[in-house]
């Protein structure tokens, strides 16, 4: 514990030696800390859409049409969620690894965060898995490899389910497993696990990183674990990932954890507001900027813009909607294609800002059933609620 609360306050105290310098060189404090960054983009999640994923990228000025480094010093920070409900995660996940090559020779940085969709690839759980991610594992062995997986499929169902297995109908058994298991599953699994290509790729991100104010997670932090400092949320992450157990909840799969948990999304901002400020004070942190929720197509402040959630369904399966999160400076500002709008930090603003949002993107149902939510008038044991009393010490 003494050394949890030394490491905050010798960060807390790096912040406010630096914050004087914000336009110096950008300092790698440690691999979770950066500061002096002039400009950040953040990027929600993607969801396997790689013709969205670029759209984004070329709106925010970070790549050339021919999808190459062109943000200079800007650190680009995707906060997870690049796997599942599309097609083309190997393919955004191979341009990510390129550009944060190319990046980081032009003084820039490309940062990528564990969502709990690359946890769950990692684990086993395909629930949201596109037939198209198989697919693109497909080569001239699948069918080799698939016939191995059958083999002890059926060698494991003797083994388990012995009686059963006599009187199993194995063709029309053999059509349900090939519908589950299609060309390409092999391959992915292979590469998914730790030692895989793509297990690796995860194992060598974090779970959340602070640029300058600012913390970068998936899903957020909550009372359950602002205990773990960002490095310790990164290596105990890391150690589930790698010894895997269904049966304890930990970092990459606990509801209540940074890649799942959705409180500063949508607790109530008066009621959870004292629990947000033991959280920011425990990081040294102004800021926390989450995806994981999606928004319906806007970059969404709250808690006076302390809390940014910016999964704004950028991939063509939640409405495709090109927005992005850009700081520079003082100053937080979306990006809607070429536009430009300030992010409010009163919630009476908001309104306004929503309402500018919906002028540009007037098709957007979901926005304009948020405005009509924010427009009701509070009932009268909502307007009489008083802040929750909160126990100090919460991330102690």
């Amino acid at each position: 514990m003494n050394a949890i609360r030394t490491h905050r306050l010798l960060v807390a105290a790096l912040l406010a030696l630096t914050s004087a310098c914000a336009h110096g060189e950008p300092r790698e404090i440690d691999p979770w800390h950066w500061q002096g960054v002039e400009r950040v983009v953040a990027v929600g999640d993607l969801h396997g859409d790689y013709e969205q994923y670029m759209k984004v990228l070329r709106s925010a000025g970070l790549v050339s049409a021919h999808g190459k480094w062109t943000g200079a010093d800007t650190h680009l920070v995707q906060t997870g969620d690049v796997p599942d409900r599309g097609p083309d995660t190997r393919k955004i996940i191979d341009h990510l690894a390129n550009l944060k090559v190319q990046a980081a020779r032009k003084g820039g940085r490309v940062h990528t965060l564990i969502g709990n969709h690359e946890a769950m690839n990692s684990y086993g759980d395909l629930r949201y898995t596109d037939p198209g991610e198989f697919a693109a594992f497909r080569g001239p062995d699948s069918e080799r490899y698939r016939e191995r997986q059958w083999e002890f499929t059926l060698n494991r169902i003797k083994q388990i389910k012995p009686e059963e297995f006599l009187t199993m109908d194995l063709d029309k058994y053999r059509a349900e497993w090939e519908q589950k298991v299609p060309l390409g599953w092999v391959e992915h699994r292979l590469a998914w696990t730790p030692d895989g290509e793509y297990g690796q790729w995860v194992l060598s991100n974090p779970v959340a990183i602070q640029i300058n104010g600012t913390i970068f997670v998936h899903g957020g932090l909550g009372p359950a674990y602002c205990r773990l400092s960002l490095e310790q949320l990164t290596e105990q992450a890391h150690e589930e990932l790698m010894h895997y157990d269904p049966e304890a909840t930990g970092v990459i799969d606990d509801e209540n954890g940074p890649l799942w948990y959705r409180g500063l999304a949508t607790e109530e901002e008066q009621a959870f507001g004292p629990v947000l400020d033991q959280i920011l004070e425990r990081y040294g942190a102004q800021r926390i900027v989450v995806g994981h929720t999606p928004t319906g197509g806007v970059v969404w402040p709250r808690f006076d813009a302390r809390v940014i959630v910016n999964d704004t369904g950028i991939a063509a399966y939640y409405g495709g909607n090109d927005a992005f999160l850009v700081l520079e400076g003082d100053s937080a500002v979306a990006g809607y294609e070429d536009i430009r709008l300030p992010i409010p930090g009163d919630p009476q603003e908001r309104l306004d800002y929503l309402r500018e949002v919906i002028a540009l993107k007037p098709d957007n149902g979901e926005l304009k059933v948020l405005l009509a939510e924010l427009q009701k008038p509070a009932p009268e044991a909502e307007l009489a609620t008083e802040t929750v009393p909160v126990s100090p010490g919460i991330c102690q």
